[in-house]
């Protein structure tokens, strides 16, 4: 059986007094560090979460402005493509003209020289006639 004598209670006193210091001196202390522990792992958390978003708002800014600025060289590639196709016709055109021009010029050219070529030959047809009749009617006379 349980005997309650002084020492019983001596114990228990001697108990009390073990768990009121150890709750100071050490549970305490343990549970609060465990608490900061715990306040530090969640900011970091909360901060790795903040910089996580930072990040995709950053790099989804980024990728905006990337696309823009890829749509900004497509529209100038192009305006600079339309400008080169129009200068094209345009130095085509103005070669085309001077073609005609030449082509025209050689022709009237060619016109002068057919009609000096059949002057000439016109008139050697004519004194060779001439030439043939007058020997025709030499040899007959």
């Amino acid at each position: 059986m349980l005997e309650l004598n002084k020492w019983f209670f001596v114990q228990l006193a001697n108990f009390l007094i073990l768990l009121v210091l150890l709750n100071i001196l050490l549970f305490r202390p343990l549970l609060n560090l465990f608490k900061e522990r715990k306040e530090n792992i969640d900011g970091a958390i909360e901060e790795a979460k903040s910089l996580t978003e930072k990040k995709d708002e950053g790099l989804s800014r980024f990728n905006k402005e990337l696309f823009d600025a890829r749509e900004k060289a497509k529209d100038f590639y192009n305006t600079l493509r339309q400008e080169g196709l129009l200068k094209q016709k345009e130095i085509v055109a103005q070669a085309q003209e001077v073609a005609l021009k030449e082509i025209e010029v050689a022709q009237a050219e060619i016109r002068r020289e057919t009609e000096k070529v059949r002057k000439l030959l016109g008139d050697d047809v004519r004194r060779f006639s001439e030439e043939i009749v007058e020997k025709l009617v030499e040899v007959e006379v």
